[in-house]
Formats: C-alpha cells, structure tokens, sequence
C-alpha cells in the first residue's frame, strides 16, 4: 500500500469513529427523551441544533491548533509547537466568556424565536440552555485539546475520549432523564464531558512531543490561531447554513418530501463523516510534510482524492441498494419511504463528488490555503441554492441533481487551482 494512502488512513479511522460516536449518542439520547413528549423533544433538538452551530466557533481555536501545531512538528520546532497551544488556549479564554455570556442572556428569547411562539416547548428549552451554556466551556475545551492532540499527530486519544465521554453519557442519562426531565438530560452530557476532558488533559501531559515543547519559552498569542483558524470555521459555517437553507427549498414539495428528505439525510452522515475524517487526516499530513514540496503535497492529494472517493463511491453503491430498507427503519411510510428511496438512489453522484472535493480541501488546509478553500465553497453555495430551487420541480431527483452540479463546480474549481499552483511553482499559501 502506498506510504501516504497508509497513513492517511491511520489517522482517519479514529476520527471516522469518535464523530461516529457522538451522532450514534445523539439519536439514541432524542429516544430517551421522546419518551417525555414532543415538547421535551423540541426542546432538545432546539438546543442541540444551537450546540451545532457554535461548533463553528469551536473550529476556530481548535481547527487552527491543529494546523498550527502539525505545521510546528512537520518543521522539528518545539517552540512553535508551544506558541501553537498557547495560542489556542488563549483564544479559547478570550472567546469562551463571551460565547457563554451572550447565549445565558439570550436563550429564552432565542428559544422563543426558533419555536415559533411561546408553547410548551420554550420554558423546556430555556431549562436545558440553562445547564447547557455554561457546559460549552467544557465543549470548547474538548474540542480545543482534541485539536493539539490531533495536530500532535495522534488522532486515537481523541477517539478513545469521544468514546468515553459518549458511552457515559449512554448510560447515565435513561435514569438522568427518568428523575430530572430535559435538564437531566444537559447535566449528564456536561457531566459525562467532564470525565472525557479530565482524562484528556492527562493524555497532554503524557504525549512526549507536547512535554518536550513545555521546557520552550513562547507567548500566549492568539493572532495566527485566529487567521489560521477562522477561514475554516467560515467554511464549516457556510455549509452549515447553505444545509439549512436547502431545507427550505425542499420544503416547497411538501410535507412528505421533507420528512423523507430529513430521515435520508441523516442517513448520509454515515458516509459524509468519512469523508471529513479524510480531510482531517489530509491536513495533518500535509501540515506534517509541508517542507517537502509540491510533489508531496500532489502525492498526499491524489491518495486523499482515492481514499475518500473509494468511500463516497461504496456509500453510493450501498445506498441504492438498501434504499428501501434503510427507509423501513425509520419507521417511514408509503409515501415518506418512496421519496426518500428516489433521494437516495439519485444522490450518488453528489456524494462521490462531495467525498473527492472534502479530502482535497484537507490538503489545502494543511498547506495554508484554507482562504482559497472558502471562496470556492462560498461560490459553490451561491450556484447550489439557486439550482436546486429551479430543478425543484423536478421533485427530490432534481435536487439532487442541483447538488451534483454544483459539487462539480466546486471539485473543478479546486483541481485547476492545484494543478495551475503546483504547475507554476506558487505555494498554496503565499496563492492564499
């Protein structure tokens, strides 16, 4: 097996599996609580989509770490790899407060807002926001030390913890829930986070290359965390919201189309997290062997492309096959299982492009180019909208197909600017 194949996907899997971990906790943690009624589960879903979108700002501390902190080992530098972590650690202490503050003032109108009114389900959620806000600075801080850990090289710590603290959280919150409602639900979840960061903050201490970085002076400086960082949280965000808007144009078709179009995409985060765990391990990679030249960088990139595409094209294959039972198992009916099985089985192309344009991205974000990287996605979400609401018509088949085209643009776009840089010499990050 090719050298970088290898290790591309040796820093992959544990990935794959920790993000694994947290959504498979998170459907069964929606079961448990459905069994305190449809409000209780608004209310969670209300807080937990919040959680997701303050993920974004999470990614800038912890994404730009990362990166910092590989770009400081692949260059042999312990005091890099230090002003690296200190960085990190200090914007997460400027912006954590903030974040915490901002949400504890806002989250009874913010509840208000995303329910639509002042139902059941508010004073629920404004419960859990209660516990919850002041639990992100724990979030934060995981997602933070997952970060140096990751860029240190070792993506398997990370892993184990995001399985520690998601099995605890599996066995603690049916008798959380049973005593304490919606809130028992949040006080598990930061408690048994707690556990995890505990235990990760001993691996810190244990990980040789962060102990030998410790003896260097360096300074508490947040700006390169901050430029590194941000155009990747930017991304993240874009997506995110580009995702959500798709929501709305596909609920143009109706109820049934969205019920479908909601169970299916669930379904493809199976696939889709794969394809973020190879960027993960691609701009580790990178970042590790950014000395090396442009041939390295093409070599990392054509075996990222192959890991993740191999990955897209076995989802889409696998997809088309089991539509209809993937469907049944959700409990879906007639009408809801058709549809969903037409997305699913029109959504391959999307997904092989989706998985090679995500594993590239990581090389880029490794060499520094994670700036470029944000101009094609936010290009490639402006044609994507307006796309998929006029191929709509063609019912979730010509969503899909706005998805694929749009996708396509996007995987041009990335592959001609690599291949225009290397060719010319022009390192991604002085193209940046």
């Amino acid at each position: 097996m090719n050298a970088h194949r290898r290790q591309l996907i040796s820093l992959a899997h544990p990935v794959y599996f920790s993000l694994l971990a947290s959504v498979a906790a998170g459907i069964i943690n929606t079961v448990w609580v459905s069994r305190l009624g449809g409000p209780a589960v608004a209310a969670v879903a209300v807080a937990t989509t919040t959680e997701n979108v303050l993920l974004g700002i999470a990614l800038v501390f912890g994404s730009g770490t990362t990166v910092l902190v590989a770009h400081a080992r692949g260059a042999g530098n312990p005091a890099a790899v230090r002003a690296a972590v200190r960085g990190g650690w200090a914007l997460y202490a400027l912006v954590t407060p903030v974040v915490i503050a901002l949400g504890l003032l806002l989250r009874e109108p913010l509840a208000r807002v995303v329910l639509g009114g002042d139902g059941p389900a508010v004073p629920l959620a404004t419960a859990y926001f209660a516990i919850a806000l002041p639990g992100i600075a724990v979030f934060f801080a995981q997602t933070l030390l997952d970060g140096i850990l990751k860029g240190a090289g070792d993506t398997r710590t990370p892993m184990r913890l995001a399985l520690l603290a998601n099995g605890l959280i599996l066995v603690a919150d049916p008798f959380a829930i049973h005593l304490y409602g919606v809130q028992g639900a949040a006080a598990t979840t930061v408690l048994c986070r707690c556990v995890a960061l505990g235990a990760g903050l001993l691996a810190l201490r244990r990980n040789a290359l962060l102990r030998e970085a410790a003896r260097f002076p360096a300074p508490f400086s947040p700006r390169r965390t901050l430029a590194t960082g941000l155009p990747m949280a930017a991304d993240f965000t874009v997506r995110q919201t580009g995702a959500l808007a798709l929501v709305a144009i596909v609920a143009r078709l109706g109820v049934t189309a969205v019920a479908a179009y909601s169970i299916a995409y669930k379904v493809l985060y199976v696939a889709t997290m794969a394809f973020y765990a190879v960027r993960q391990a691609a701009a580790i990679h990178t970042a590790h062997t950014r000395g090396a030249g442009h041939d390295e960088r093409r070599a990392i990139g054509r075996q990222a492309v192959l890991v993740s595409g191999t990955a897209g094209l076995t989802a889409a294959v696998l997809l088309a096959v089991s539509a209809p039972w993937v469907m049944a198992a959700f409990g879906a009916g007639p009408e809801v299982a058709h549809q969903g099985v037409l997305f699913l089985r029109s959504v391959g192309p999307y997904l092989v492009l989706m998985a090679c344009f995500i594993a590239l991205g990581g090389v880029f974000e490794g060499s520094g180019g994670a700036p470029l990287l944000l101009r094609v996605t936010l290009l490639g979400t402006a044609v994507q909208l307006p796309l998929a609401y006029a191929l709509s018509g063609l019912g979730l088949p010509g969503v899909c197909l706005a998805l694929a085209l749009a996708m396509a643009l996007q995987c041009g776009l990335l592959g001609w600017r690599a291949a225009r840089q290397e060719g010319s010499g022009v390192s991604l990050v002085r193209a940046a």
